[in-house]
């Protein structure tokens, strides 16, 4: 059994991006597919499918399409994983901090869904910080 599936999605994705892999396959779940749409529409992946897995009793994955540019260097530098099942993290909109000056973006589960951080500084909503990317 696993005990934190984002940090295995973040890991995966991470582990994709330096072998350079096209893209990477996981066990589907509505909150990594939400994290993975925010991945997208931030620019640092290309495609987010959801598919079935024939062999293993029809299961859902979710395949990720890693971006990369002209040279093969990946959109994503880095990824960490912030709030964890030991440690969680929860912050007000006002106390949530910018990655990397602003180049890079958090991304909050908040009781109006998965956001980035300007977003939920926006709408001045506060939530469970879930990670980082830059």
């Amino acid at each position: 059994m696993m005990t934190d599936p984002i940090a295995d999605m973040l890991a995966r994705i991470r582990n994709g991006a330096l072998a350079r892999h096209e893209r990477v396959e996981l066990g589907h779940s509505k909150l990594k597919e939400r994290v993975a749409h925010v991945l997208k529409d931030e620019g640092f992946l290309d495609d987010v499918r959801v598919g079935d897995e024939g062999g293993k009793g029809g299961q859902r994955v979710l395949i990720l399409v890693l971006r990369y540019t002209g040279e093969r260097t990946s959109a994503i530098d880095g990824i960490r994983r912030i709030s964890k099942p030991g440690r969680r993290v929860y912050l007000a909109h006002d106390r949530i901090p910018r990655v990397r000056s602003g180049l890079g973006v958090s991304i909050l589960s908040t009781s109006h869904g998965v956001l980035t951080d300007r977003e939920a500084r926006r709408q001045k909503v506060g939530g469970e910080l879930l990670c980082e990317v830059w």
